[in-house]
């Protein structure tokens, strides 16, 4: 009996320390909890019952060369419902589907879905969102929001490019300064009980958003304006298919115009341009009114074989596009200036060098014909230019040979992208120098058989112009913080020694008298030094007549300033670069170079110096 109840007190003491074993742990367990994990679990229990509510933040803003606003924003609102907390969902359906004009179908889907918060529209205009907010039914939120806003509508569109609906860049500046200009989102967080519910009297709290620094470029709203109206003169007259414009600072690389005709409304994006729509509308398909938000879902086939909402994403994509750095073309004569420069300071060539055109040269079993069939006769090299003779040109890229001709292209940066800060540059389409001939190096010597971008081009002249630096082309120059200061200045990659100062004075020297005294000479103006090159390049296939008229232009020759760079495509009627592409130069040059500060100088000096 003694023994039996030992057995039994051992059994109690030994229930009782695992007793006190599973308290003491669990007593452990609640302190760590307690004072170890709290924050952990009230931020848990804190998601729980708040509900989040994104404030987007105010994109920061476009600012031109002088301060003028070129993107901005406008209030608009977000209509969200949520459906644990509707109480009257005929109601909220009637007034939601009336003042939105949205179909009721529609509205009653999203009112009816069982979801945290459900998006009915977004970018509602305030007007409309506060007359939503006025009738205060249960369940339906109205939250101010941002659109993006362009003051001066087309202008320079596809340089500023234009947001999503999301307040994203899609295109140009807005997506390649994005970092920049998107700002930081806030939150309004509301407290809930365990169905979801509001409870009113905890109210809501706000994280508030951080704006956008802002953006200043170089790009100056005066000069883009008045370039633009120049080139949808030039194309109405000549009926051209497009026509572009680049004005820059060859010292620095600043752009203070890139016009490429037609544009398009940076307010209403989706919406194609006339020329564009007959063209979707001729695929066999009529776009009804839409949205342009969102894309259209109809999937009728075009002739192509495309659905019309394909079919209408392409011509979008096209008219997206900026020719100036994102298509390439051949250049023409105008790229005789890089030939010139890599002759001149290899020593192969001199401005007195004389030559002799018959019309024509022989390179190896090919006839290359001059523009003028009849030939210049004897000239000596500055004459060749003035004459924009292609067997001057030919014989100075066979004196330099293939290897030094890509030496030169190398150096010069031809062979790379300019770096400018607009997305989608494209790079230069070239012979390999492994498949290149002398034919082909003959007719590359004038511009012809390969193609590279206009910004290339115009990047390229500023380099063998300016005294032989490298500058980037760009529009970016500095950013403004949120409250206005000043920020950091935007910087941009610059290469010396392209060629010689002393190369550099003569191709400036040579070009200026191709305006004074030759081709170019529709670019003249009284009292300025005007340097340039003129081109008339046809695209293929050659068998299509269709030509690329340009001119290139500087001033002032002694000191360049700004270049401009003026491309039509397909003009009709008279079609030489000299006829119809350099007096629209001169007709900007005559405008802005006084807005500019550049004074009128003794151009018998420069053109004395020169000769």
């Amino acid at each position: 009996m003694k023994k039996n109840m030992t057995f039994h007190k051992r059994k109690i003491w030994v229930v009782l320390l695992c007793c006190i074993l599973m308290m003491t742990g669990l007593i452990g367990r609640l302190v760590y909890l307690m004072c170890f994990r709290s924050d952990y679990y009230y931020k848990k229990a804190k998601e729980l019952h708040e509900r989040e509510r994104e404030i987007k933040a105010a994109r920061g803003e476009i600012l031109d060369a002088r301060g003028k606003v070129l993107a901005s924003n406008r209030t608009v609102c977000t209509i969200s419902v949520i459906h644990s907390q509707i109480k009257e969902p005929e109601k909220v359906i009637a007034l939601l589907s009336e003042k939105l004009k949205i179909d009721e179908a529609e509205v009653r889907k999203r009112v009816e879905k069982i979801s945290s918060i459900e998006i009915v529209k977004t970018n509602v205009e305030k007007s409309t969102g506060d007359e939503i907010r006025e009738c205060s039914l249960a369940g339906v939120k109205v939250d101010e929001d941002y659109k993006r806003y362009y003051p001066c509508g087309s202008l320079a569109s596809k340089v500023i490019g234009f947001t999503g609906g999301d307040n994203q860049g899609i295109i140009g500046l807005e997506v390649k300064y994005e970092e920049i200009l998107r700002g930081q989102p806030g939150k309004i967080l509301t407290t809930t009980d365990a169905r979801g519910v509001e409870i009113d009297k905890l109210g809501e709290t706000r994280e508030k958003p951080i704006e956008g620094k802002s953006l200043i470029i170089s790009l100056d709203v005066n000069i883009q304006e008045f370039a633009q109206q120049s080139a949808l003169k030039v194309m109405e007259e000549k009926q051209a298919e497009r026509v572009s414009i680049l004005l820059m600072n060859p010292q620095n690389g600043e752009i203070y115009a890139c016009v490429n005709v037609p544009e398009f409304d940076l307010n209403d994006p989706f919406t194609l341009t006339d020329d564009l729509n007959m063209q979707l509308n001729e695929s066999g398909i009529t776009i009804p009114s839409e949205d342009h938000n969102e894309q259209s879902e109809l999937t009728v086939q075009t002739a192509s074989g495309k659905t019309n909402t394909e079919r209408k994403q392409e011509l979008l994509n096209q008219m997206w596009r900026n020719p100036c750095l994102n298509d390439t073309y051949e250049p023409g004569s105008t790229f005789k200036i890089i030939t010139m420069a890599a002759g001149l300071e290899a020593g192969v060539v001199s401005p007195g060098d004389r030559f002799y055109c018959p019309g024509y040269k022989v390179v190896e079993d090919r006839r290359i014909h001059c523009a003028k069939r009849t030939g210049h006769g004897s000239q000596n090299f500055v004459e060749g230019a003035q004459n924009s003779c292609n067997p001057v040109f030919i014989e100075v890229g066979l004196r330099l040979g293939i290897e030094r001709y890509y030496k030169y292209f190398r150096q010069f940066g031809l062979l790379d992208k300019t770096g400018t800060d607009l997305p989608g540059e494209a790079g230069t389409i070239m012979h390999q120098k492994k498949n290149m001939g002398e034919v082909e190096l003959a007719t590359v010597s004038f511009g012809q058989s390969f193609q590279i971008t206009p910004v290339q081009l115009a990047a390229t002249v500023s380099s063998l112009i300016n005294g032989g630096r490298r500058v980037t082309p760009h529009f970016g120059v500095a950013v403004l913080n949120p409250d206005r200061t000043e920020g950091e200045k935007l910087i941009f990659p610059v290469k010396e020694g392209i060629v010689s100062e002393e190369t550099s004075k003569e191709i400036r020297e040579i070009l200026e008298t191709v305006v004074s005294q030759g081709s170019g000479k529709n670019a003249k103006i009284e009292g300025y030094a005007i340097g340039g090159k003129t081109a008339t390049s046809q695209t293929l296939p050659r068998s299509a007549n269709r030509y690329i008229s340009s001119f290139l232009g500087f001033a002032p020759a002694e000191d360049p300033q700004i270049l401009g760079l003026c491309i039509i495509h397909d003009p009709k009627g008279i079609y030489y670069g000299g006829t119809v592409a350099a007096p629209v130069i001169r007709g900007i040059f005559e405008n802005i170079l006084p807005y500019l500060g550049i004074e009128k100088s003794d151009v018998s000096d420069f053109s004395a110096e020169g000769n």
